[in-house]
């Protein structure tokens, strides 16, 4: 058999017409040459695994045009598969999904799932793109062997085996993949490639609606949070956050240590010790702030992007500085909950146990009901029954987040 080396655009009709009569053909992607059939055609799928040697029960890759073809040849495409695919396609991310039924058995060997893929090389692109085929497309190699980068590796492995190649010139990368199973939760990154697994978390956090909530002591956030985790969100109670890492982060507590000094007492923050410090000076309770929400914001993004990779669609972050704190920017968007003082003072006696001057106090050393209502994006007022925020909560959260 000869096998013919292609080259332009001009050509890609005849590659076409090879992969379509049942031929193998190698073709460039980003990171090394594919052997590639038509996924649609079991019997030419098959050669693949007899040229390259390829073990049965290993399953092929399938290249598309685009993440508009997923729902053309997977069930249930998450949100997520999709603004994975807006974000890195055509590029280096292989996404595994439930395989729809025009799938052949010989390309899933004997499972129920396949990984989509859209190069990153123009000349491929163009074939996908002309020929309007998947194309079932492993790495141009023996089993075992070196992952060719060039048109001239692939002769060398497979000259007068396969029908055609491609010759797109080197590819960049060298390196497969990033092979991202989503077809069940959570999410699992089954071979690092050279897209890498923070930006990965990162478009998939982005990807989430996340709900600010914020305002003074005695407004009544609990019954918002509630509702939100009766929808599936995170709550992220960033005053908790901000406990569990004074004694958990050995780095929150250098920092601390090497700010306001011996402040810790056999390993337990002494909050009586940093407050007779932070109480009494405008810059060093700016510099706390500045610590403590460097952290709990990494903290907050590092369980947000957990919270995504298993499947997660709703968060939900408390915290009365969201806005000053840098927090406000990981939300989708931000509501301030609201309450006359009267009402508030008379809950946080009730809850607190305090004088009604004591509770005055604390309410009139916040920011006002008006600061909040200007820096969010929705406010929530809660002057009535806890029946009635409930309510309320339900019907807004029902209106403003996409499910």
């Amino acid at each position: 058999m000869e096998t013919k080396v292609f080259r332009s655009r001009a050509e890609l009709p005849q590659v076409t017409e090879i992969l379509r009569e049942g031929g193998l053909a190698a073709v460039p992607t980003e990171t090394v040459y594919g052997l590639c059939a038509n996924a649609l055609d079991a019997g030419a799928v098959e050669k693949i695994y007899a040229v390259k040697g390829r073990p049965e029960n290993k399953p092929l890759s399938v290249m598309i045009s685009g993440a508009e073809e997923m729902g053309r040849y997977c069930r249930d495409v998450p949100p997520a598969a999709r603004a994975l695919a807006a974000k890195y396609w055509p590029g280096p991310l292989t996404i595994i999904l439930p395989a729809g039924e025009c799938i052949p058995g010989v390309v899933l060997a004997g499972g129920d799932t396949v990984g989509l893929r859209c190069p990153d090389h123009p000349l491929t692109l163009a074939l996908l793109e002309q020929s309007g085929l998947p194309l079932a497309g492993p790495s141009a190699n023996p089993s075992g062997a070196e992952p060719p980068r060039s048109a001239e590796a692939v002769l060398g492995y497979f000259g007068g085996k396969i029908e055609a190649v491609l010759d797109g010139g080197a590819c960049a990368l060298g390196e497969p993949s990033t092979l991202l199973d989503m077809s069940s939760e959570p999410y699992r990154i089954l071979r690092q490639g050279s897209l890498g697994r923070e930006s990965i978390e990162e478009t998939l956090r982005k990807n989430m609606t996340v709900v600010g909530l914020t305002g003074g002591s005695g407004v009544g956030k609990t019954s918002a949070l509630r509702e939100l985790e009766r929808r599936g969100a995170l709550i992220l109670d960033c005053d908790e956050i901000y406990h569990e890492l004074t004694v958990s982060s050995p780095e929150m507590k250098a920092a601390l240590e090497a700010r306001f000094g011996a402040v810790y007492r056999d390993g337990v923050l002494d909050r009586k010790a940093l407050g007779s410090v932070v109480f009494q000076d405008a810059a060093a309770l700016e510099a706390l702030n500045a610590i403590t929400h460097c952290f709990v914001l990494e903290e907050v993004d590092r369980r947000l992007r957990r919270h995504a990779m298993a499947g997660g669609r709703l968060g939900a972050i408390d915290a009365v500085a969201l806005l000053e704190s840098g927090l406000g920017e990981l939300c989708t968007f931000t509501v301030a909950v609201t309450a006359e003082e009267e009402v508030r003072v008379r809950r946080i006696m009730a809850r607190d146990g305090i004088s009604e001057d004591y509770a005055r106090s604390r309410i009139r050393a916040q920011k006002s009901p008006a600061y909040f209502a200007e820096h969010c994006d929705y406010v929530l007022e809660n002057n009535g029954s806890r029946e009635e925020f409930d309510r309320r909560c339900r019907e807004f959260f029902a209106q403003t987040i996409q499910e």
